[in-house]
């Protein structure tokens, strides 16, 4: 499962989004402006407190920049198949 905490206004959640559905993985984000959640309340769930922080099958693997490292090193694919 993969879970994006976003902002509306973040390009780089819009691209980590952008990537999800062109390689068509199912995602659930969490707008944490909508849901009113401080930046303390994400980084106590994901470890980070910028935008996107993305956690797949409960492991935190932070923004998108670490998302294409670990889609480059094929490691991304491992991980979704845990």
């Amino acid at each position: 499962m993969i879970k994006i905490y976003s902002t509306d206004w973040c390009p780089y959640c819009v691209n980590a989004k952008q990537y999800f559905a062109e390689h068509n993985l199912d995602f659930e984000e969490v707008n944490i402006e909508q849901e009113e959640m401080s930046r303390q309340e994400l980084a106590e769930i994901t470890g980070g407190s910028s935008v996107p922080q993305i956690v797949i099958n409960d492991k935190p693997i932070g923004g998108y920049t670490d998302l294409m490292a670990l889609h480059h090193s094929g490691r991304l694919q491992e991980m979704l198949k845990e």
